[in-house]
């Protein structure tokens, strides 16, 4: 039994040397490579999206209710665009070019640029993003499966926190929501 475990890491180090080149794909990658880094590709930009939407809300916001809101807006941007550099990062190591061209950005993305008029208008359109991530990301992690486990684990790092964002927006409109009905009845 040992020498036939030998003789395979024999082949799988001559593999190694052979597809040098190939970087951090090997053999044992199950995935259509090509249409994994066009996923990953709407993934980037649907990110890159969210980080925009964040970041025109957290200046955008006004109003008492806005100070807590504004800090939650911010954090969610920087970790909306720590996502989108795994996500390219992830892409470069399959062989492919991350897609960045802002004039493409929108129709790739599985989320909307919807400004919000106002804060609790901004609060639903980010939560809808999120939701909008989760449910795509999550089908995006099922069909990986074990064809592709370093980015379906990814995707399902990125997953986490998107329903974290999701939880933290609920929590953020019941608040303010209550603040404006307080208001109305005082």
């Amino acid at each position: 039994m040992t020498d036939a475990f030998v003789a395979d890491i024999l082949k799988i180090r001559k593999r190694a040397r052979e597809q040098m080149a190939d970087g951090a794909v090997t053999d044992g990658y199950k995935a259509d490579r090509k249409q994994v880094i066009s996923v990953l590709n709407e993934i980037l930009a649907t990110e890159l999206v969210c980080v925009l939407r964040y970041k025109r809300h957290y200046y955008a916001a006004k109003g008492l209710s806005s100070l807590s809101v504004k800090s939650e807006f911010l954090e969610h941007a920087k970790e909306e665009q720590e996502h989108a550099d795994a996500v390219a990062e992830r892409i470069t190591q399959l062989g492919g070019e991350p897609d960045f061209n802002p004039a493409t950005l929108v129709e790739r993305s599985h989320s909307e640029y919807v400004p919000g008029d106002s804060l609790v208008s901004m609060l639903q359109e980010d939560l809808v993003a999120e939701r909008i991530a989760a449910a795509t990301y999550s089908e995006i992690a099922r069909w990986l499966g074990s064809d592709d486990p370093t980015t379906r684990r990814l995707i399902e790092r990125i997953l986490a926190k998107e329903e974290e964002h999701a939880e933290d927006l609920i929590s953020l409109l019941a608040h303010i929501t209550a603040d404006e009905t307080a208001g109305a009845h005082a």
